[in-house]
């Protein structure tokens, strides 16, 4: 009997630690398995710039993301365009076969958000205590917002900045305008430079180029939205002001069209450029390719009576799709790319956007990137008018029918501009019908 008792005994005992084996090993084949998350991006520059590192930057982050995290593999598909990138992300998204995560262009953001193809990360972000967004620029985390939630954080940012042409201002007797300038001064050295130099009657000198409606709204601290694109407010005194400093500065010309033409041959004082644009063409062999024939500068942009000395940001965004199956992943890695020191080194030496986090922008690291092609040794900006221009960058709202809206605007005030119509009431007319369009 004492033997079948622990025959029984050892028959139980065996049962049982082969149930607890079969658990176990149960456990440490789901909780460890190897997890792979596709990353959508393309190639190239998102700034449309000459660009002949294009994944370095990303090869570099996933090897070491992967190390760090030996359960997740991270892959991509290269050789996509950025002209393609959106129209093929679209069509994996209609048949459901998109990246768990993925870059997203400033023109696709609106909608992805609208649509409920981007995850919500506010609950990500809020339960991650690991993750200090206050880190990054401000503007830079509001380009990803969309009606109050984040829906994507941005991996770097193009802040505006004015080039100036210092070899005509020089030839004028002109100083470079200060950081804080204004549009009277910007408009005097413009009606100064606005000159017929070989005296054939016609004018072949001009003050700026490129310099629109919108920049000169912005200039002057004016919104053309609420935040959610319930309402038009093009109809207000600061951006009346702002369509008639454009009308102003126009008349300098004389009809004549200054093209990009004319400012790459030397003869216009001023263009709006994107701060990749100043970058790619600071260095060797684009500056001689591009704008080798004169010396150049950026500086800000000039002020309004109502505003600062700031244009429009453009972020390149990062976001989750909302029906990856690797949530929790796909969020590590999104917090990686947009908040490792390391990687955001990086979009300074391989990109030409800026980093979004503020101490890696005014670090000593970035002194050597930024003047690593200078054949001075000195930065060709300032890193902390960089971060000025960056924080008080004006943000686009973001909502559904923003791009269509501004399609509509365009139009209408490129016809003010160019007819000579009454201002006041061509802005009133234009917000009506805008506030009938945004109508639900």
């Amino acid at each position: 009997m004492a033997k079948v008792t622990h025959r029984k005994i050892i028959i139980f005992l065996s049962v049982i630690i082969a149930i607890i084996t079969s658990i176990y090993f149960t456990y440490y084949k789901y909780t460890n398995k190897t997890v792979v998350l596709e990353f959508g991006t393309f190639v190239g520059s998102m700034y449309d710039v000459p660009e002949w590192q294009s994944y370095k930057a990303l090869d570099e982050a996933i090897h070491k993301f992967e190390k760090a995290n030996p359960h997740i593999k991270v892959k991509y598909k290269s050789g996509i365009l950025k002209t393609d990138y959106s129209e093929q992300l679209s069509q994996r998204i209609l048949k459901g076969t998109e990246p768990d995560l993925f870059c997203v262009l400033p023109g696709d953001f609106n909608t992805f958000a609208s649509i409920g193809e981007l995850t919500n990360l506010n609950n990500l972000i809020k339960n991650d205590k690991t993750l200090d967004l206050s880190k990054q620029y401000g503007t830079a985390v509001k380009s990803g917002k969309y009606r109050g939630s984040q829906y994507a954080i941005a991996k770097e940012v193009d802040p505006e900045l004015m080039f100036v042409n210092k070899t005509l201002l020089k030839k004028q007797g002109i100083k470079l305008p200060s950081e804080d300038w204004t549009w009277d001064d910007f408009y005097k050295i413009c009606d100064e430079v606005t000159i017929d130099k070989n005296k054939d009657g016609k004018i072949d000198q001009f003050g700026t180029v490129g310099f629109d409606w919108k920049q000169a709204v912005y200039t002057n601290g004016q919104k053309l939205f609420d935040e959610n694109g319930n309402k038009a407010i093009f109809d207000n005194k600061g951006v009346s002001e702002a369509i008639k400093f454009i009308i102003k500065l126009n008349k300098l010309n004389q009809n004549y069209i200054v093209s990009l033409k004319d400012f790459d041959d030397g003869n216009v004082a001023f263009k709006p450029f994107p701060f990749s644009t100043y970058r790619a063409y600071n260095v060797y062999p684009y500056k001689v390719i591009k704008y080798g024939q004169f010396e150049w500068e950026c500086i800000k942009l000039p002020k309004g009576p109502e505003g600062e000395n700031t244009g429009q940001l453009n972020s390149l965004l990062m976001g989750i799709g909302s029906r990856t199956k690797h949530e929790k992943e796909s969020w590590e890695f999104l917090k990686f790319l947009t908040n490792d020191k390391d990687v955001q080194l990086d979009v300074f030496k391989y990109s030409h956007g800026m980093p979004v986090l503020k101490d890696v922008v005014e670090s000593k690291e970035t002194d050597k990137e930024l003047s690593k092609y200078n054949s001075k040794g000195k930065n060709f900006i300032d890193k902390k008018v960089l971060s000025e221009v960056v924080e008080q960058s004006i943000v686009t709202p973001s909502f559904h029918k923003y791009e269509a809206s501004m399609d509509i605007a365009d139009k209408d005030i490129f016809q003010l501009i160019n007819s000579g119509g009454d201002v006041q009431d061509t802005l009133r007319k234009l917000n009506y019908k805008l506030n009938t369009y945004l109508k639900p």
